[in-house]
């Protein structure tokens, strides 16, 4: 155990001093963390979260790959005595936070720790919904699952749905058996005594560290009608790993939507409640019916491939059935009306289900146009009504003020530069403490960073051709063991099929979107020589270590499409404000992006490989420098055969 001061610490002078010593060279840290040596950047980092608890103030800090960014705020944190909130962005990263460093870190400073881990209210077995449907399951495989649910449900402590291993991730029965903010009945549940929401919320308000995501922490700022209390009054302080996806996923809290699958979730919770009402009546059925009809009917008016469409573009047989859905929903509305009082909190629960829908339809499709975007998102049987406000800085910034805490933001790229004015103009932060801690690594032995000189204009429809080309010698090379990153489906198809009508090239290929994307990541790290494609969901948040990945390529620069209805509407809104769009918004979000598809490559101090950087606009463009400078210091070479070099020397050697 390490000795450090009380956990009431009554000083920050005594949290620096018990900062110093745990990071410093004699750190007793060592005897309980393998691997642990003091790294400077590491300390700093602590000291400056540790300042920033102390006084309640904000901080934004960038701290490079290998700075040990994560004990550099859980110890502060821990030391505090205080109450802290961890928010992470992914899924791994929350478990490892809660299942393997929070662990670690409390054995080793020898401090008992309440530590929950909060997950959403889908992650928990609602006991009324599993009631309801007993009702009405004349699907096979439900009806065997929901035996298995029934069963679990008997000896269940958490309720949490993770612990169920007999059924599957993406089943169709966890929509039925979980609740959502909207068919929660909150108190007026009959089981709200026993429910598991309630009882995982109540151990979070009294734990020190609670862990959470990004999106339960915006609902609990945005909303704050979870249905159980609320998370951040009493906490101290609020640590946001994973920062730089903090203002997507706000974005979409501040969206207002409305989800077909929401829709046809409302009609069959109707027909359940009624059916447990009203077994004999026919009325319920046939207006449940005819809501899933219209819903249905909704998305046959709009293109059958696209993904989102202007609000304009959807035409008239859109707005048409649309009125339909509202009849239905009216229908509901009146029909729970006219069962004179004697109507279940379910069956209320649904009407106000119902007039919110028309509430946010109404509100939709008279939302103002100047402000944000009206749109539709499309999936192949479903369409889901939004309403995006394309500037969300100054309700982050009202929340932040309303919040009496230390607000601390970390990840590996929050700066273009050592600018964060991009990041803190989207998060509506007013002159936070600012902490860039440059990553430990030698890059420039680690590897190269090699530039093409002779690739066709991005735009050519060559290109991908042409980058396959470029690349095959440095494949051969690494043999495989490589990430080929692009900034679009279509180019990845493309690279795909060029790829397998090449009897020449022999490494296994795993393709996103053949496979999950965890089952990928996988088989990537079980080949000996794989080559991967993928898009955007895999610049960021993948950490392969060692040399089974050694060559990232990323084919053009990531520029967000233009022809996206809510980046053009930003760039307009930015320009009629009298900004530059391109500068303002287009090329930070470009560089940032273009931070963690590089960062990709090295993941520890004994990593090694080359990043291809295809596009020539990286060259000839002016702007084109400012991404080189924000990116790691590797060597830059447009020499093909010493990046060729460096991968058959290194692969000898390890």
């Amino acid at each position: 155990m390490v000795d450090i001061n009380s956990a009431a610490l009554s000083t920050p002078a005594q949290a620096q001093a018990d900062i110093n010593r745990l990071f410093g060279a004699e750190s007793p840290l060592a005897r309980f963390l393998p691997g642990f040596s003091p790294r400077e950047g590491q300390a700093a980092m602590a000291s400056a979260v540790a300042a920033a608890i102390a006084s309640g103030e904000n901080l934004v800090a960038e701290a490079g790959t290998g700075t040990g960014k994560t004990l550099a705020y859980l110890i502060p944190a821990l030391l505090s005595g205080g109450r802290v909130i961890l928010s992470t962005a992914t899924k791994t990263l929350q478990d490892q936070l809660f299942h393997r460093d929070l662990p670690v870190v409390t054995s080793a400073l020898g401090r008992p720790v309440r530590i929950v881990q909060l997950k959403g209210r889908s992650n928990y077995l609602c006991l009324h919904r599993l009631r309801a449907l007993e009702e009405g399951v004349s699907d096979r495989q439900l009806a065997r699952e929901l035996n298995v649910l029934q069963r679990w449900s008997l000896v269940t402590r958490a309720g949490d749905i993770a612990e169920t291993e007999a059924i599957a991730e993406d089943s169709a029965i966890w929509p039925k058996v979980t609740s959502t903010q909207e068919n929660c009945l909150g108190n007026k549940c009959e089981f709200f005594d026993r429910c598991y929401v309630v009882a995982a919320r109540q151990a979070a308000m009294s734990a020190e560290i609670v862990v959470v995501n990004h999106h339960l922490l915006l609902a609990d700022m945005v909303l704050k009608d979870e249905g159980f209390g609320e998370l951040l009054p009493g906490s101290d302080a609020v640590v946001i790993d994973e920062a730089h996806q903090f203002p997507e996923i706000a974005q979409g809290f501040f969206n207002l939507s409305l989800n077909s699958l929401g829709l046809l979730d409302l009609a069959e919770d109707f027909r359940a409640e009624m059916l447990a009402f009203a077994p004999a009546a026919a009325e319920p059925g046939q207006l449940a019916d005819a809501m899933t009809r219209a819903v249905y009917d909704l998305r046959l008016t709009l293109p059958a491939g696209a993904t989102t469409l202007d609000w304009e573009a959807a035409g008239a047989a859109f707005s048409q059935q649309i009125d339909a859905v509202v009849a239905c929903l009216d229908g509901i509305i009146d029909l729970v009306d006219r069962q004179n009082g004697l109507e279940t909190a379910g069956l209320l629960r649904c009407r106000e289900r119902a007039c919110a829908a028309v509430e946010k339809i109404e509100n939709i499709s008279g939302a103002d146009e100047t402000a944000g975007l009206r749109w539709l998102g499309l999936s192949r049987r479903g369409v889901t009504l939004n309403y995006t406000p394309i500037d969300i800085a100054a309700g982050l910034q009202k929340l932040f003020a309303a919040q009496s805490r230390a607000w601390i933001f970390t990840s590996a790229t929050l700066a273009v530069g050592d600018d964060f004015n991009h990041f803190e103009g989207r998060m509506g932060l007013v002159d936070p403490a600012r902490l860039v801690i440059p990553s430990p690594f030698n890059y420039a032995e680690a590897g190269f960073l090699y530039l093409p000189t002779a690739m066709p204009d991005p735009s050519s429809p060559g290109y991908t051709g042409a980058l396959l080309a470029e690349i095959r010698p440095l494949l051969d090379a690494s043999q495989g063991r490589a990430f080929l990153l692009f900034t679009s489906h279509r180019a990845l198809q493309e690279a795909a099929e060029l790829l397998r009508a090449d009897e020449s090239f022999q490494y296994p290929l795993l393709v996103q979107g053949e496979a999950p994307r965890s089952k990928l990541l996988e088989q990537f790290t079980q080949m000996a020589t794989p080559v991967l494609l993928g898009t955007a969901s895999f610049w960021e948040g993948v950490d392969i270590r060692g040399d089974g990945l050694v060559l990232v390529v990323i084919d053009k620069l990531p520029f967000a499409s233009p022809g996206d209805p809510l980046v053009r509407t930003t760039l307009e809104a930015i320009a009629k404000n009298g900004g530059k769009p391109f500068t303002d918004y287009q090329l930070p979000q470009a560089i940032l992006a273009l931070k963690q598809g590089v960062g990709r490559l090295i993941r520890d101090g004994q990593d090694f490989g080359v990043v291809v950087l295809a596009d020539p606009r990286i060259a000839t463009k002016s702007y084109g420098r400012r991404f080189l400078r924000s990116l790691p210091p590797f060597c830059q070479t447009t020499d093909v055969q010493q990046a060729i070099d460096f991968l058959h020397e290194r692969r000898l050697i390890s």
